[in-house]
C-alpha cells in the first residue's frame, strides 16, 4: 500500500503501480511548529495561512526555523505546478449527523476527481493523517445494513436515482474499517502523495482520515493540495 522515495522529484514523478496508493518522502524537519501554531492565536475555524500571514508572526528562533520550512514547502509545491494551502485547523466538535452516515474528514474516506489528480499532505504538529490498507476497508454503501438505512433516508427505490443520490452526498466515498484493521499514521513532517478515485486510476484510492484534535490542543498545521 505504501511506497517510500528519497526526494521530492521522485515523489512528484513516481507512477502509480503494483497496488501502492500512498507514497511518502520521509523527512526530519527542524524547528518548533507548535510555536507557529501558538503564535497564530485562538481561531474558531480552519484558517489558511499565506506567506504574508506567516511572515507577520512573532516567533522565537525555533519557531522562525519552522516558518522557513513552511515557506519553503509552499514554494516547492507551487514550483511543481501544484496549488498548496497551509491550513491551521482548530479543535472542532463533530457535527451531529442528519443522515445515517457521517461524511466529514474524520470518517474514513477517499478523495475523488473527474480527471487524473493526486492529493498531497503534510502534517507538522499535533497528529498526522491516518490511512487504512484497501483490504482493511469496506465502502459503507456496500454494507447491506448501512445501504438499507441510506435507502430509507432517500425514500425511493434502489435504482439509478438512488446511486446518484449516494454520489451527490458523497456517501459512496466513505468507508468502515473491518474488524482487526490497523491504521497507519502518516506522522509529522513527512510529505505524502496519495491516490484519488478518478476514471482510469491504476491503483485503488487511498482510504484515509483526519485525526481528531483534542479540545485543549493548539491548531493543527496541515499542508494540502
Amino acid at each position: 500500500m505504501i511506497g517510500e522515495v528519497a526526494s521530492f522529484d521522485a515523489l512528484l514523478n513516481a507512477p502509480w503501480c503494483d497496488g501502492v496508493c500512498a507514497l511518502t518522502w520521509r523527512r526530519s524537519l527542524a524547528g518548533d511548529y507548535n510555536a507557529v501554531a501558538a503564535a497564530i492565536g485562538p481561531i474558531a475555524e480552519i484558517t489558511s495561512l499565506d506567506e504574508e500571514a506567516l511572515l507577520g508572526l512573532r516567533l522565537d528562533p525555533a519557531g522562525a526555523l519552522a516558518r522557513e520550512q513552511l515557506l519553503a514547502d509552499l514554494q516547492m509545491l507551487r514550483a511543481a505546478g501544484l496549488d498548496p494551502s497551509l491550513d491551521a485547523i482548530p479543535a472542532q466538535p463533530r457535527a451531529a449527523p442528519e443522515a445515517p452516515l457521517v461524511t466529514d474528514v474524520y470518517s474514513w474516506h477517499v478523495d475523488s476527481a473527474t480527471d487524473e489528480t493526486d492529493t498531497w499532505l503534510c502534517s507538522y504538529n499535533v497528529a498526522g493523517t491516518e490511512a487504512l490498507p484497501s483490504a482493511m476497508a469496506r465502502r459503507y454503501v456496500d454494507i447491506p445494513e448501512t445501504r438499507a438505512k441510506l435507502l430509507q433516508h432517500y425514500g425511493g427505490a434502489d435504482d439509478d436515482g438512488f446511486r446518484d443520490f449516494l454520489r451527490e452526498h458523497y456517501y459512496d466515498l466513505h468507508y468502515a474499517a473491518v474488524a482487526g484493521a490497523r491504521p497507519v499514521s502518516f506522522g509529522l513532517g513527512h510529505l505524502w502523495r496519495i491516490a484519488t478515485r478518478w476514471p482510469g486510476c491504476p491503483v485503488p484510492p487511498c482510504v484515509h482520515r483526519a485525526p481528531i484534535i483534542p479540545p485543549d490542543s493548539l491548531p493543527r498545521l496541515l499542508l494540502i493540495c
